[in-house]
């Protein structure tokens, strides 16, 4: 199952500074939509955690269930019920998370699986007698790493973040690869008596087009920002039902939709002929890209020379879009970031592969709460000479965290991995160094990127 790579709320800036029974499988990550080649935290996207508080809504489970066709057993579902879990059983499992995927880097304290083994073995000497006595010995226990990001959630706070919609019709879905090695989009959640649902959506449903655009080979992103639109408005789609049900088309009304987060304007500056477009990005959503490409491409008509990319209090948001955004600006085969982790999973090079929107000089606007996905942004676009970066060093958050769901429906978030951006620097802890601190003139620009991209062939 994908899990989803997770950015919980930024500390105050000063603060950076053996197997589990045999009769239960594994615990599996958190299930959310994004491509199935990037199958791990270290290449799925964030989600911040303020995203997620705001757009939280009711969904079915997201574990899907046996695929039945249509007509199978008179037609009726069967319903499985839960695994039972001893409390002892339930701190193994989240020890077990820890023990498989946890960056040794990520926290404060020394960490190592010898180490981890002999708190496992202090942990169950006796007897734990109730499921909240497990929760607290699972919160201390990942206390003890000193990771501010690796935590463990209560069922309700696991349920808020299990139930995020992004495209604005009540469903999630994800890519699926088939036997020939192509990837389907399949429903992996719904919301409940939501439109979708209501429209006859089911769980295990693969997604055929939108609006009569086939969207066979897209990546479950793009697609939901396809299905978005103003609310209420209404948009077509074709599901077949399983892998053995008919296909239907139907009319799904929106109900919510994520709201711009670009902001532009074209600009004169003192002392310059040329007119600069100017870009606001408060936060990277499901509209993000699409948004920005539209924002590009009009001020280029209205005659911009040059861009200036403002990510200064950009906390993140979804790390998939940043990463397409970057793409934007990109030569292709350029590296948008690396991503390093214990599991091979996660060690992973992402790239670019179109070549550039734009090819004009670009600057970015960063600060001190310029964090995460906006970091990727950043680096990527510095450390390829396609951008000078302007104002104040950034955050520096740079750990990638899966979200886990555990058998009694409670989760734990785990930091898996990193970012290194193209020129090998590790993001987390000191962030980027901007290249200026006032913005410079056109032509200052242009021969800093000039001399970036000569040493860069040197």
């Amino acid at each position: 199952m994908l899990p989803l790579s997770y950015a919980p709320p930024l500390p105050p800036p000063q603060s950076r500074q053996n197997p589990s029974p045999s009769h239960k499988p594994k615990p599996q990550p958190c299930v959310f939509l994004f491509p199935a080649a990037l199958r791990t935290a270290a290449a799925a996207a964030a989600i911040s955690f303020s995203l997620l508080a705001g757009n939280a809504v009711a969904v079915a489970p997201v574990e899907q269930p046996p695929e039945l066709c249509r007509g199978q057993d008179d037609g009726r579902e069967v319903e499985v019920k839960a695994e039972t879990v001893t409390n002892e059983q339930l701190v193994e499992e989240a020890w077990e998370v820890v023990n498989e995927g946890f960056l040794p880097d990520a926290g404060s304290r020394p960490w190592s699986p010898e180490l981890w083994m002999q708190r496992k073995q202090d942990i169950l000497q006796g007897s734990i007698k109730s499921r909240s006595r497990a929760h607290d010995i699972i919160t201390k226990m990942l206390a003890s790493l000193g990771d501010p990001y690796t935590r463990f959630l209560s069922s309700s706070d696991f349920s808020k973040m299990s139930k995020y919609d992004m495209t604005g019709i009540g469903l999630n879905i994800r890519e699926i690869p088939d036997d020939n090695g192509s990837l389907r989009l399949v429903v992996l959640g719904l919301i409940l008596d939501g439109p979708a649902n209501s429209a006859g959506v089911r769980q295990g449903d693969e997604l055929l087009s939108v609006n009569g655009s086939d969207v066979r080979g897209k990546s479950a992103f793009d697609v939901s920002s396809m299905l978005q639109g103003p609310k209420e408005t209404f948009v077509t789609i074709k599901v077949k039902h399983g892998n053995c049900g008919p296909v239907e088309s139907m009319k799904v009304q929106r109900q919510m939709a994520a709201r711009t987060p670009i902001f532009y304007r074209l600009e004169k500056r003192d002392n310059e002929n040329s007119s600069v477009g100017y870009i606001h990005i408060k936060e990277f959503n499901a509209v993000a890209k699409k948004d920005l490409v539209s924002a590009l491409k009009r001020l280029q008509n209205s005659g911009a020379s040059y861009f200036v990319l403002d990510l200064r209090d950009n906390l993140g948001g979804l790390v998939q879009a940043g990463i397409e955004i970057a793409k934007l600006f990109l030569n292709k085969g350029d590296t948008v970031i690396y991503t390093t982790g214990r599991d091979r999973q996660v060690q992973n090079t992402i790239v670019a592969d179109s070549g550039p929107l734009v090819t004009t000089p670009v600057m970015v606007l960063v600060n001190n709460r310029t964090a995460s996905a906006s970091e990727i942004v950043a680096s990527a676009l510095h450390d390829n000479c396609k951008a000078v970066l302007v104002g104040e060093r950034t955050f520096g958050k740079g750990l990638i965290q899966s979200v886990f769901e555990l058998h009694d429906g409670s989760g734990i978030v785990v930091t898996v991995g990193k970012y290194v951006t193209p020129n090998h620097k590790d993001i987390n802890g000191d962030g980027i160094k901007p290249d200026y601190r006032r913005l410079p003139d056109l032509n200052e620009a242009r021969d800093y990127l000039l001399r970036c991209q000569s040493k860069k062939l040197s």
